[in-house]
């Protein structure tokens, strides 16, 4: 699943005649750039939630072959990081599936990071598998990170004064069990991430190569710059 439907406020004003998934960096909407990757990791349809300028991202989307697109509507009411997903839950089937943020980009190392994610995913101890960033390494990232890691690779959330070393880099595999119990309407998938790591059962992967956070306009050059020096 593709989360694709946020207002983008901070990213004014170029979304004020578009959504945030179909602003360009490196001469392509960001939103290509993740169902590229998953289309790479041999993913073959991915669910994409639409609310902010719905139409023209659905118009867009109906381009791609690879992998197939299908839509989950929330025209009528944005639901929020968890809720989204459970509205999704029946288009996603019943195993483990990539959750990504429309908006999240960075540059591979040697071997693609989400099929390392997929290669880590062990559904019988984990409820949820998240890529993190290295707060010390990203590229437009100032803020005070996520998540601590246990050698285990179990998180722990970041305490309200505290600086952690890993930030979360959108992208993630998730159970269907994690949405057990789930409340239904907006909510915020991080409330499912805390119950998660409550039980155990909330994991991390380190990434490897460059994570770039496109949160502002102003975002867009330092992580086209990033992209150009690494990959040329």
């Amino acid at each position: 699943m593709v989360l694709a439907a946020g207002l983008g406020t901070r990213m004014r004003p170029l979304t004020n005649s578009k959504p945030k998934a179909m602003v360009e960096v490196n001469g392509k909407p960001l939103i290509d750039h993740v169902l590229d990757r998953l289309a790479a990791a041999g993913v073959e349809q991915a669910v994409v939630n639409v609310h902010h300028f719905a139409d023209l991202l659905q118009a867009h989307l109906a381009k791609r072959t690879k992998p197939a697109i299908v839509i989950s509507d929330e025209r009528g009411l944005l639901l929020g990081t968890g809720g989204a997903v459970v509205k999704a839950l029946p288009l996603l089937g019943d195993a483990p599936f990539f959750h990504l943020n429309a908006d999240t980009i960075w540059v591979d190392g040697v071997q693609p990071n989400l099929l390392r994610l997929a290669e880590a995913f062990d559904a019988t101890a984990m409820d949820a598998l998240l890529l993190l960033a290295p707060t010390t390494d990203c590229v437009g990232y100032d803020g005070r990170g996520d998540f601590t890691m246990a050698p285990d690779g179990r998180l722990l959330s970041r305490g309200e004064r505290d600086i952690a070393p890993f930030v979360f880099a959108g992208a993630a595999i998730l159970a269907p069990t994690l949405f057990a119990g789930a409340p239904q309407g907006e909510f915020a998938l991080t409330d499912l991430f805390k119950r998660a790591e409550k039980s155990g059962r909330l994991y991390g992967l380190r990434l490897e190569g460059v994570w770039m956070h496109v949160g502002t306009p102003e975002a867009i050059g330092a992580a086209e710059a990033a992209i150009k020096a690494n990959i040329g």
